[in-house]
């Protein structure tokens, strides 16, 4: 054995270690079961974008959800179909991120980001940057003091719960009272410069309707509408509100006043209430696991006020057969800067926006309004207090006029503060205009 040499030259190897990126490998579908895949051979991130090669030739991509015994869990941003055990699967190393730029403007996109208006160019290659998706909400001392208002041109809203800029408003309602034509007139009447509207776990048919009959032309001229539908995987339907609020915060970071609406934040815990049971969370409050509440309390941290510009959130939640105190609208009801409760009973006497004055608040009014404004809101809140006080009285006959001259005046005023909250769609109110009228309404019979 003299003259053999026992060194080896470790270089190559040391070489192929290297170009594994980490160690990451291509792995293989070990099951399915229900969403979820379960994948070995991979050691990814919570997180991480896989793409996963099909029985046909497509490349799937899913993201990684959790690990159970060894195994990697995966739950598809597409559908599930041609998969089957052994396909391999290719880790990114990277999570998901958005290309986001001015062109959005006037479009219409899927939970992923993708166009989905036909007959329109794409945008041009190159524009704009790269963002992703699950952001942080940023740093508190960052934000700047809401100190203006931003009129919404619903008269009812900027009168009697005005918005600041920056603010996040819960628009709390049962189905079919009204909220997304309220949303629609936000959209197309509010004073922002662009506006980001989400519509999550809708029906295909109500986002057509949404889109040329509450939003019209001139809405989508400056908005961007992302569509996550109810039929699409539940995964997709939570990257949908994530994609909206990161080309919301993109606009802020140019500098400009953003205002983002989702329809609705329900259906978004509901899908990430999917996500949960599938990876084998345990349901806690009615069912919702509890990385529902604390995805929910990070997702409405994000918008808000920024460095520069702002975002003024309208999330809409749809309250389970009209009961205001189940876990989703309690848990956003406490996170939100107001609540806009909309009512059956008062849609179904024809009055619309149907917006319940006395059960809703704008935490922010005070600061962004002036004194003579507060006094004015506050004498029609008495007004309406009082006439709901006494209305069964009244109604009966058992009231006697003269008996108390508050509920005298209110018995007044009445028909012209119903017709003062009302507004038709197509009308709209500079915030000058209402706050003129609501002074007009407030003012004593001597003083008009």
């Amino acid at each position: 054995m003299a003259g053999i040499s026992l060194e080896l030259d470790h270089s190559k190897y040391l070489a192929t270690l290297a170009s594994f990126q980490g160690g990451r490998v291509t792995g293989k579908v070990r099951q399915v079961v229900g969403l979820v895949m379960e994948v070995t051979g991979i050691r990814p991130f919570i997180g991480e974008i896989c793409r996963v090669k099909t029985m046909d030739g497509r490349l799937l991509n899913a993201e990684v959800v959790g690990f159970r015994d060894r195994c990697t869990l995966l739950m598809p941003l597409e559908e599930l179909k041609g998969i089957s055990p052994g396909c391999p699967v290719l880790p990114t190393g990277k999570s998901f991120r958005l290309r986001v730029g001015p062109g959005l403007k006037g479009r219409v996109l899927d939970g992923l980001g993708r166009l989905l208006d036909s007959g329109l160019p794409p945008l041009p290659p190159g524009e704009g940057m790269e963002y992703p998706v699950d952001n942080s909400p940023p740093n508190p001392l960052e934000r700047r003091p809401i100190t203006q208002p931003l009129y919404t041109g619903v008269k009812a809203i900027d009168a009697l719960l005005t918005c600041g800029e920056g603010q996040r408003v819960g628009i709390f309602s049962g189905s079919g009272v009204g909220k997304s034509t309220l949303l629609g007139m936000i959209a197309r009447y509010s004073e922002a410069d662009v506006n980001v509207i989400a519509l999550i776990g809708e029906r295909g048919r109500e986002v057509g309707d949404f889109l040329y009959r509450q939003l019209g032309e001139d809405g989508l001229r400056r908005s961007v509408v992302v569509v996550a539908t109810s039929d699409r995987p539940a995964l997709e339907r939570v990257m949908g509100s994530l994609v909206a609020m990161t080309i919301a915060e993109y606009f802020r970071d140019q500098g400009q006043r953003v205002v983002l609406m989702m329809d609705s934040v329900t259906r978004l815990c509901m899908a990430q209430r999917e996500i949960g049971l599938a990876v084998g969370e345990p349901p806690t409050a009615k069912g919702y696991t509890p990385s529902v509440f604390a995805m929910l309390a990070r997702y409405l941290e994000r918008s808000g006020m920024g460095p520069r510009g702002s975002i003024t959130g309208f999330y809409n939640v749809l309250v389970d057969g009209d009961d205001f105190t189940e876990p989703v609208a309690d848990a956003a009801r406490s996170t939100l800067d107001g609540h806009i409760v909309l009512s059956r009973k008062l849609a179904s006497q024809n009055r619309y926006p149907a917006v319940d004055v006395l059960r809703s608040v704008s935490r922010l009014m005070p600061q962004v309004t002036s004194k003579e404004h507060r006094a004015a809101a506050g004498e029609l809140r008495r007004l309406l207090s009082t006439y709901e006080e006494m209305e069964d009285l009244i109604n009966i006959g058992a009231y006697t006029f003269g008996t108390r001259e508050e509920v005298d005046r209110a018995v007044r005023k009445r028909p012209e503060i119903i017709k003062f909250l009302n507004q038709e769609p197509d009308q709209h109110y500079a915030g000058s205009e209402t706050l003129a009228m609501l002074q007009r309404l407030a003012a004593a019979p001597e003083e008009v």
